[in-house]
């Protein structure tokens, strides 16, 4: 390659959330910049998390990198559209965070002659789409052991494992704030759990506050925090609204200050629908020193394989309650030690570093390959 770097293209729909945007901004920021040359293509230049992508400085393309099935006359047409847009920028590898089974971009992608990989973040395989997809790929990246063995037992050759990663130096163990702690009326000897999601049904939220409702303890708080604007959003605010132990937070884009005042994090997902892959939000407590509950599901596992005491049955109401009460029973001495482990975890097996070390090597050995 001489002196040329690298060109990386990341294709996204948006950043309206942090989800996959966080792990696109990461590698954009991580990158060794004498190797590689990271560029960004979205479908627009809104969202939330936009801002802080921009503020890399990486260029930044606004572009349709997918297009439509339908109608069938034109669509060629549509791809070599793609394809030509693949081709002028000479992007010498393409890595796609869409979340979708669209196999309109890589099939553009194998007409430019580019190699293309795409991230399998979450669970889900309805269509015959994702086998096309898959197939058009050079690589697949799976976030968790369980999707090699449910959908890439057949393609083995194409399949890397490379569990998603947070920046352990900026999830780290931090003091409360006061201040947020008296806004939010909490007392400094309450339990508090936290739960961060984006509010829809298969995250199960009513678990955790059935859970905490059956402890019958007005010490033990809840806190909600995440999009909060759908209807099952609504129904349990309908439903829970009016409980004073539980508060409804909304999306914040720094949730360290929240993590910091709880003493517990769970993740109450259900095993159905488009589950987890691997979920940010319980590494990054962890990463800040909180014990985490996790229901026993895809992703879920990956994360806490180690603390299999501290899994729960999905939709398990009355043993999620049990290790409720467990943890906030347990000498504080044992609870630090959990707390300290559950951090090395994550600096071991999740940490950042090595998540962009694995990139660079997939992408050069996808250039020399080409």
């Amino acid at each position: 390659m001489g002196h040329k770097r690298i060109r990386i293209l990341y294709t996204i729909p948006n950043f309206n959330t942090a989800g996959s945007g966080k792990s696109v901004y990461d590698l954009v920021k991580g990158l060794d910049k004498t190797i590689f040359e990271p560029e960004i293509c979205c479908f627009h230049d809104k969202g939330a998390f936009y801002e802080e992508v921009e503020a890399l400085g990486a260029k930044i393309h606004i572009f349709p990198f997918t297009t439509d099935y339908k109608p069938r006359l034109g669509f060629l047409s549509r791809v070599l559209r793609i394809r030509n847009f693949f081709k002028t920028h000479q992007f010498d590898v393409i890595h796609s965070w869409h979340w979708s089974s669209d196999f309109t971009e890589p099939l553009a992608a194998k007409l430019a002659g580019i190699p293309y990989v795409y991230t399998k973040k979450a669970m889900g395989w309805g269509s015959r789409n994702w086998k096309l997809r898959s197939k058009l790929s050079s690589k697949i990246i799976v976030v968790n052991e369980d999707m090699i063995t449910a959908y890439f037992s057949r393609m083995l050759h194409k399949v890397e494992k490379f569990p998603l990663a947070i920046d352990v130096k900026r999830y780290k163990p931090m003091l409360p704030s006061d201040t947020l702690q008296k806004q939010l009326g909490l007392l400094p000897d309450d339990f508090v759990i936290i739960s961060v999601a984006n509010l829809v049904q298969v995250k199960g939220i009513e678990t955790l506050i059935e859970a905490v409702k059956g402890l019958e303890n007005p010490k033990v708080k809840v806190l909600i925090v995440g999009d909060d604007s759908g209807s099952y959003a609504r129904d349990l605010k309908f439903r829970y609204g009016n409980e004073n132990h539980i508060q409804f937070i909304g999306k914040q884009l720094d949730v360290r200050p929240y993590l910091a005042l709880s003493d517990l994090f769970v993740i109450p997902t259900k095993d159905e629908g488009r589950r987890e892959g691997i979920p940010n939000a319980p590494l990054e407590a962890m990463s800040m020193e909180r014990i985490v509950l996790g229901s026993d599901i895809s992703g879920v596992r990956d994360i806490l394989k180690v603390f299999p005491d501290f899994m729960f049955q999905a939709d398990g109401i009355s043993e999620l309650g049990t290790k409720l009460k467990m943890i906030i029973n347990m000498p504080e001495a044992e609870r630090n030690t959990i707390e300290k482990l559950m951090r090395e975890r994550v600096v071991d097996v999740f940490s950042i570093e090595d998540f962009i070390c694995r990139h660079q090597v997939l992408y050069k050995e996808l250039v020399t390959d080409k």
